[in-house]
């Protein structure tokens, strides 16, 4: 190969090195993750100032940018997000979702950054509701597709109150404010951030009716493996760098990432 061919060859060779090298950066910018939520859940996922924050919002950016992973944010109404995550068009969903025997059926958890009990409410002029068997022959309002209503009806298994489920969690305390219900189911940490947030009448009735712990769900598949694995690792460095704490006591006031009932 004479020289000028030489040094042709070399220049190709190195402009092919860099536009890999570029392809290669490229592809690390660009990685997506598909993660739902509610939007309307507060303080756990919802809008302010027309941008989705929260709880369980921050602690998957914070994993997201631990992991160099752009998020693709989905909004909808929790039993169509778990929908969407059946069907493969969620990579998971941050907004309380509570780990069951049910859902482990379906689905792959990362390990728990919440305990959340399940804690009914009513109107604070009602004095006749002073603990959850004051319920019987009532009315009680909750979220369709919650793991709350689950509770609910294993709470009460010879259906001595009225479920009547709502879209969104708004539509079900609004009928507890005003009283065209008995009651509202959701969890407990949220009641207190938003009677506390809101200045709601509302009253916490006896004590949770479970505590449950809350992860981030994963299909069952390559994918979904490779995304626990990955979230369960930064999960850890929040955990021990108190990051994990601190967003919980900025959302709740209080620390919510460690089960205080064991």
């Amino acid at each position: 190969m004479n020289p000028v061919n030489k040094i042709l060859a070399i220049l190709l060779t190195i402009t092919a090195l860099v536009g890999c090298g570029d392809k290669k950066e490229a592809e690390t910018a660009s990685q997506e993750i598909t993660i739902g939520a509610t939007g309307l859940s507060f303080p756990s996922a919802y809008k302010k100032d027309n941008k989705l924050v929260g709880f369980d919002v921050e602690v998957a950016e914070e994993i997201a940018k631990g992991l160099n992973y752009k998020i693709n944010w989905v909004t909808s109404d929790f039993s169509g997000l778990m929908g969407q995550l059946e069907v493969k068009k969620l990579d998971t969903v941050a907004n309380v979702v509570a780990i069951t025997p049910v859902r482990l059926e379906k689905y792959d958890f990362s390990t728990p950054y919440g305990y959340y009990g399940s804690q009914l409410v009513t109107h604070e002029a009602n004095d006749s509701i002073n603990t959850k068997d004051d319920f019987k022959g009532k009315t009680i309002a909750g979220v369709l597709g919650s793991n709350h209503v689950n509770n609910l009806k294993k709470t009460f298994p010879d259906d001595s109150v009225t479920i009547r489920t709502f879209e969104t969690r708004d539509a079900a305390m609004t009928d507890a404010i005003n009283q065209r219900v008995d009651g509202y189911v959701n969890s407990r940490p949220i009641l207190l951030a938003e009677i506390r947030e809101n200045k709601l009448p509302l009253k916490l009735v006896d004590k949770p009716i479970v505590v449950e712990s809350v992860g981030f769900p994963f299909q069952k598949d390559e994918r979904g493996e490779k995304l626990k694995t990955e979230f369960n690792e930064q999960l850890e460095l929040m955990r021990q760098d108190g990051r994990l704490k601190n967003i919980s006591e900025k959302y709740f006031g209080e620390d919510i990432t460690v089960n205080l009932v064991q």
